[in-house]
């Protein structure tokens, strides 16, 4: 169907922007091989991704040998698939520049062979560094080429540019390699390293170990930007200058050989956060290619079209309701706002919202799908595992924070379009509720997923009975899958997981430090000081701490990272250890929305073409409702559904009126315009409900009302007043 002028009418467009939520996103530095090259590479993919499905499910290796295929692979891939930067900007390299990082990605080439070539003839002849052996044996020939010819192709690879999207620059082809050859080494040499990297390292696991640190930052630097990087840098240099620093931070610090080899030991890269990676977020990233190939994504977002589309400010509740069930699989903050944000973002612009405020939403509501439950995003599985909670209960306490959340910013989306006097989509460019309404089957894999993990079946075996369904659910669609669409869902599952695999990589040297230091139990001690003066300060601190270690990170690695360093602490000045852990989850997942480093916003704002920043500072403001959450959490541990039937009903409907009040009082609406005076006593009252006791629920109810009441009886009298004394 076409308009008048040719092109595509409204509702044919839309359903091919819904279509488009199940595509493959490409990166601005991203390579799109193609012909035999193409080929190679997603073979290469489907193999990557085959691997680890097989190993979790069939054939379980060694868990230093697992994670060292994983990272290893996952560096040597994203060095193929992923650029130094982004390419088609019409930058031109200077030619000096360009053959100068020529000459030096070739002379890098050279040494990271040499050392390949080194590595491999000594494990054929069995000639390996055992423990006790002399401490230049193999260094001339492996180590410092290998250092050499690492940091040489990272210097090539910047002086010469990303080159053509289907086309591999000589310096990053010299990279992927040397990320193959750290991995042979440490696996070779992993039954001395277990005893000797914390003791005794030879010099030749320093310089592996080294090399292995620098291919994960740059890749890092190439996926998720420079914020993880510093934190990581700044890190590695606490390990160097502790000797120096006063107080708590003092440290007696470490050899470089001892520091390096240690952070590459399961200690640090190796540890739970590679862990982590290696298995619940590259088996959900693996069914969320799936449920993408058949494009069950897109029966998700239509369905949230057909029952929320038609509202006062549609699409903005659009992307509550899908980029939630989204964002709630896939794991990722920012990879789901450039999933579903490619259609809410133009369609909330299109019926009024401001720039900034479309991917503000889509950034709060994709964050959002991380804290809801089943799933979480992989995150109640970690948390289960830290923790030592069973997931079932984990789930059930996540469901009543989590509807908070979704609640208020449905409101904020809701008194945005009072405010401004927005109206919904036409309903004839809406897909029919009643035809999605007959494809629920599509929810079957959702449902098998959560059924099997309520019945007791491993997180694994679940996820892969998942995918399974996925493929068999397809069958009653249009889009079936064959051999050739699992194929396709394996090569995506890749490079989808390719900025988790580095993400973690690099956490892991965070956990390194903290491991090795001892920094997490003086942040205890520092926490227990706090508390002792007040609580509450040390929530706040704890808040501040888990928002800049989540900067630039994914979620769980976030996470995994924040708990090691500040839930220690919280337990031990008394806050039980589920609340003390959603506290610190949540944080670590608002990081995404939080200036000045949120990933979420930044990717919604290259959608809707708005500034990145004052995007971040308006996700912020419509998800300030997470940062609330917390410290309901604290203040009434029935929210976790904790106590009695009556303490849980209790503080959830005050909360819940808190957490609209609090949106009224962002957005200035709450029965009519609010004025200056009125948003600080709305304000207030929700802080009020939100606090838990009888004698606050009351007051800030009673002040809610009485505003309410004023405005409904100004309009009145409003009303009353002929128009000619107006």
């Amino acid at each position: 169907m076409t308009d008048i002028a040719g092109a595509p009418a409204p509702e044919q467009h839309d359903a091919d922007l819904r279509q488009a939520v199940d595509d493959e996103i490409v990166a601005a530095n991203q390579r799109t091989y193609r012909g035999s090259a193409g080929v190679l590479v997603a073979t290469a993919c489907i193999l990557y991704t085959a691997f680890h499905i097989f190993v979790m499910n069939f054939y379980p290796l060694e868990t230093w040998v697992y994670r060292l295929v994983h990272v290893s692979g996952g560096l040597a891939l994203g060095y193929i698939v992923f650029a130094t930067r982004a390419m088609d900007t019409g930058r031109v390299s200077d030619p000096r520049l360009s053959m100068f990082g020529g000459v030096l990605a070739a002379l890098s080439g050279l040494a990271v062979a040499f050392a390949a070539a080194s590595i491999t003839r000594a494990i054929l002849q069995n000639d390996l560094i055992v423990t006790g052996a002399p401490a230049g044996k193999m260094v001339a020939t492996f180590g410092y080429p290998l250092i050499f010819g690492t940091s040489a192709a990272i210097l090539a690879s910047w002086l010469c540019g990303p080159g053509g999207r289907n086309r591999l620059c000589l310096a990053d082809a010299v990279l992927a390699l040397a990320a193959i050859t750290v991995g042979t080494y440490i696996i070779a040499h992993a039954e001395f390293l277990r005893v000797r990297a914390q003791v005794f390292p030879h010099p030749n696991d320093m310089w592996a170990a080294v090399a292995g640190i620098l291919l994960i930052l740059e890749m890092t630097r190439r996926l998720a930007g420079m914020a993880l990087v510093i934190i990581v840098t700044v890190f590695i240099l606490y390990a160097f200058v502790g000797p120096w620093l006063p107080g708590e931070l003092y440290h007696g610090g470490y050899a470089p050989a001892r520091f390096f080899a240690f952070l590459y030991t399961d200690n640090g890269i190796l540890g739970p956060t590679t862990a982590i990676s290696s298995t619940y977020l590259i088996l959900f990233i693996t069914f969320a290619a799936f449920l993408q190939a058949s494009r069950v994504g897109e029966y998700f977002v239509s369905l949230a079209f057909a029952a929320a589309g038609g509202a006062r400010g549609g699409p903005a509740k659009v992307a509550i309701f899908g980029s939630g069930l989204m964002g709630m699989i896939n794991g990722t903050s920012a990879g789901n706002v450039v999933a579903t944000g490619s259609l809410t973002i133009p369609m909330m612009k299109r019926v009024g919202y401001r720039p900034q405020t479309a991917a503000a939403v889509e950034a709060a509501a994709s964050s959002g799908g991380q804290i809801m439950p089943p799933i979480m995003g992989a995150g109640a599985f970690i948390m289960a595992e830290i923790t030592g909670i069973p997931y079932t209960e984990i789930a059930i306490a996540a469901l009543i924070p989590a509807a908070l959340y979704f609640v208020s910013i449905y409101a904020m989306v809701d008194f945005a379009a009072l405010r401004l006097g927005m109206r919904g989509l036409p309903r004839s460019e809406l897909p029919e509720l009643n035809t999605l309404v007959r494809r629920a089957f599509l929810f079957i894999p959702v449902v098998i997923l959560i059924g099997a993990l309520f019945a007791g079946y491993s997180v694994i075996r679940a996820g892969t009975y998942a995918m399974v369904a996925s493929v068999v659910v397809s069958w009653l669609t249009p889009q079936r899958m064959g051999p050739r669409q699992i194929l396709f869902a394996l090569e995506i599952a890749a490079r989808m997981s390719l900025q988790l695999v580095a993400v973690c990589a690099a956490a892991g040297i965070i956990v390194g430090v903290i491991s090795l230091t001892g920094i997490g139990s003086r942040f205890a001690s520092m926490l227990l000081g706090i508390a002792q003066t007040n609580q509450l300060l040390a929530l706040v601190f704890t808040m501040c701490v888990c928002v800049i270690l989540g900067m630039g990170m994914p979620t769980t690695a976030a996470y995994a990272v924040a708990a090691s360093v500040m839930a220690p602490g919280l337990i031990r000045v008394g806050i039980d250890p589920m609340v003390a852990h959603f506290f610190i989850f949540y944080y670590a997942v608002m990081s995404a929305i939080t200036p000045p480093v949120a990933l979420a916003a930044y990717a919604g704002a290259a959608i809707a073409r708005s500034d990145p920043m004052t995007t971040s500072f308006e996700s912020f403001r419509i998800g300030i409702a997470a940062f609330v959450v917390p410290f309901m959490i604290y203040y009434a541990p029935g929210l976790l559904m904790q106590g009695s039937w009556v303490d849980i009903v209790h503080v959830s409907v005050t909360a819940l009126i808190g957490v609209i009040l609090l949106a009224s009082a962002v957005q200035g609406w709450l029965t009519a315009l609010l004025t200056i005076p009125h948003r600080v006593i709305i304000f207030a009252a929700g802080l009020a409900m939100i606090y838990g006791g009888w004698s606050s629920d009351i007051l800030g109810l009673g002040a809610a009302v009485l505003v309410a009441v004023w405005q409904r009886r100004a309009a009145s009298e409003a009303k009353m007043v002929p128009d000619a004394e107006r």
